[in-house]
């Protein structure tokens, strides 16, 4: 679906942001792209929905090229970002001036999102809270069915029993035709919904994996003293003693936790990225 090739893009503050980036993103899958502030997550997503351009490389989503804006792109393509703004009508307005270009826009879906959400549909859009806004935003950009969803930030602005919501019905919008790019700094919001993960720093994708291959790799545990310094991938102190990840030398799987796994992979790239290059080779 979305093809990356050598891709080089910069501001005239930071005119070097990414260099010969290169990435694959198949269909079927909830992408979670996470990295620290600067490090190019929304400039990635806005280069991918067309709304920046490449200096030097290829970028290709659905066999399209994102800058030429053709409509059959447009049609299949659905970008929420952190910022935005809402015109001020009515949602039934909404839907009528913009559903028309999302041919398999399913208006019964769309209700059922509202109604998941608890939102009320006889203000107008600019009269609801940010919270309100954003899950009107995700329920329209979910029933448009189009094959490629890009979420900045989702669940930013919204209430606990909210985030809860918003993982039931994203999961339940994925199929084999469809994907979504998820960019968050709240990973805990996002356990158990994002796979594969992807991790960007200093402009590059230092880190593709998927859960299941995680979780062969690497292991987690609570430990009262640090095991030797050439064991340990990352550790941090906690009131018990240290939480740590260690290359998992075992045939038992782990459970990894996406916050630990990110803060693991930025302070201990290479490791990390020896560890999966290794396990690869040898399997």
């Amino acid at each position: 679906m979305v093809h990356i090739e050598n891709v080089s893009f910069g501001y005239p503050s930071k005119p070097q942001l990414f260099e010969d980036l290169s990435v694959s993103l198949p269909l079927g899958n909830i992408y979670g792209l996470l990295g620290k502030n600067g490090a190019g997550k929304s400039s990635l997503l806005k280069l991918i929905a067309g709304l920046l351009f490449p200096r030097a490389g290829s970028l290709h989503v659905g066999g399209c090229l994102p800058k030429e804006r053709h409509p059959e792109f447009l049609s299949e393509i659905y970008l929420v970002t952190e910022e935005f703004e809402v015109p001020a009508m009515g949602m039934k307005r909404f839907v009528d001036l913009y559903s028309p270009f999302y041919p398999r826009f399913n208006q019964a879906l769309f209700q059922t999102y509202l109604n998941e959400f608890s939102l009320p549909t006889d203000e107008k859009l600019t009269a609801l809270s940010y919270g309100q806004k954003k899950k009107f935003l995700l329920s329209f950009g979910l029933a448009t069915d189009c094959q490629l969803l890009i979420l900045d930030e989702p669940t930013n602005g919204l209430d606990i029993p909210s985030k809860s919501q918003f993982r039931k019905v994203v999961a339940s919008a994925i199929h084999e035709e469809r994907s979504f790019i998820i960019s968050t700094h709240q990973a805990r919001d996002m356990e158990n919904l994002i796979d594969p993960i992807i991790i960007l720093d200093e402009g590059q994708i230092v880190f593709f994996e998927d859960y299941e291959q995680i979780s062969k790799k690497l292991t987690v545990s609570k430990v009262k003293t640090l095991p030797p310094s050439d064991q340990v991938v990352y550790s941090e102190s906690n009131f018990s003693g240290y939480t740590v990840v260690e290359e998992n030398r075992s045939d038992v799987e782990s459970n990894m936790n996406l916050e630990i796994l990110f803060n693991a992979v930025v302070n201990n790239t290479k490791k990390v990225q020896e560890i999966f290059k290794n396990q690869t080779v040898e399997g």
